[in-house]
C-alpha cells in the first residue's frame, strides 16, 4: 500500500476516533497557556493541534515521514507569500532526543497518545522512547500513556482478532493480543514513573461505510503482519466479514469501545 495514502487515511479518518481520549486527558492536566508539551509517537498530529488550540506550546516526535508531514500541513502551514510558521510549535523526525537542546525549558508534559495493550510488543517498545524523552521533563512533569480497555468492552476487539488469524505464528511481534489490565501500569514501574491516577474514555469507532472502516483500521498498521502472512486481498475479505455485525441499516458502520489512560509523575 501506498505510504502516503495510508498515512491520509490515518489522518482523514482513523485518527479522529480518539478525539474523546486527547480531549479528556487534557481537560484533566489542564492544558493551557504555561504548558509544555511533548507528544511522542504524534502521528499527523491532531491531539497536538488541540493542545495548541488550549495556548500550550507543542512540539511533536515521530519516526514516520509521511504521518509527520500531515502533521506540518496542520501545524506549520505555508501561508501565502511565506507567512510565518504558527508559534510554539516544533515537529520532530526520529528521536525524543533531538526535540529539545541544552537551553530549552523542560517538558511539563508528555504524552504518548498511540494505544498500547493491542500488539504483541508494543508496550516493550516504549521503554527506549520513554528513556530518551524523559531528560527533557521537569520534576513532577505529567507522563500519560494510553492503551486499550478490556475486550470485553471493545467491539472492534472481535475485528481485530481477524490479525491474529491470518498473521504468521512464528512472527510473534507485531500482531494483535487481548489488552491486559497492567500493561500501562508496567510500562511506567519499568520506566521509573510514578503513577498518579488514571481513567476510561469513551471511544467509538464510527465510519460513514465499511469502505472507510477498511481504509481506517488498516492504516493503524494493527494487520501488517496478516497482510504480511497472506496478501491486502484476503486480509480485506476477512476484515469486511468481521465487520458485518457492526453495520447499521443505513451502511455506517460503529464499534463502541473504551480506552485506557495512564498519568504518571517524572520523579
Amino acid at each position: 500500500m501506498d505510504l502516503c495514502a495510508r498515512a491520509r487515511d490515518w489522518s482523514e479518518i482513523q485518527e479522529r476516533m480518539l478525539v474523546p481520549l486527547y480531549e479528556t486527558v487534557h481537560e484533566r492536566l489542564e492544558v493551557g497557556p504555561g504548558t509544555r508539551l511533548l507528544g511522542l509517537r504524534c502521528g499527523s498530529g491532531l491531539a497536538l493541534l488541540m493542545a495548541l488550540s488550549r495556548g500550550a506550546s507543542v512540539t511533536g516526535v515521530d519516526s514516520c515521514p509521511e504521518r509527520l508531514a500531515l502533521a506540518r500541513e496542520r501545524l506549520q502551514p505555508d501561508g501565502p507569500r511565506g507567512t510565518r510558521a504558527r508559534a510554539g510549535v516544533r515537529l520532530v523526525a526520529g528521536s525524543p532526543g533531538d526535540a529539545a537542546g541544552a537551553r530549552t525549558p523542560p517538558y511539563t508534559v508528555v504524552t504518548v497518545f498511540e494505544p498500547i495493550g493491542c500488539r504483541a510488543g508494543d508496550a516493550e517498545g516504549l521503554g527506549e522512547l520513554l528513556a530518551a524523552a524523559l531528560p527533557r521533563a521537569g520534576h513532577g512533569a505529567a507522563v500519560v500513556l494510553a492503551g486499550w480497555g478490556p475486550p470485553e468492552r471493545c467491539a472492534t476487539s472481535s475485528v481485530l482478532r481477524v490479525a491474529t488469524k491470518l498473521a504468521d505464528p512464528l512472527r510473534g511481534a507485531g500482531r494483535w493480543r487481548p489488552a491486559r489490565r497492567d500493561d500501562l501500569e508496567e510500562v511506567a514501574h519499568r520506566a521509573g514513573l510514578k503513577p498518579d491516577g488514571s481513567g476510561r474514555v469513551s471511544c467509538p469507532f464510527g465510519y460513514a461505510d465499511t469502505d472507510s472502516a477498511l481504509r481506517g483500521l488498516l492504516s493503524t498498521g494493527l494487520f501488517d503482519a496478516a497482510v504480511a502472512a497472506t496478501d491486502r486481498k484476503q486480509v480485506t475479505k476477512e476484515l469486511t466479514e468481521a465487520l458485518h455485525p457492526y453495520r447499521r441499516e443505513d451502511g455506517t458502520v460503529w464499534m463502541p469501545n473504551v480506552f485506557r489512560y495512564l498519568i504518571a509523575r517524572v520523579p
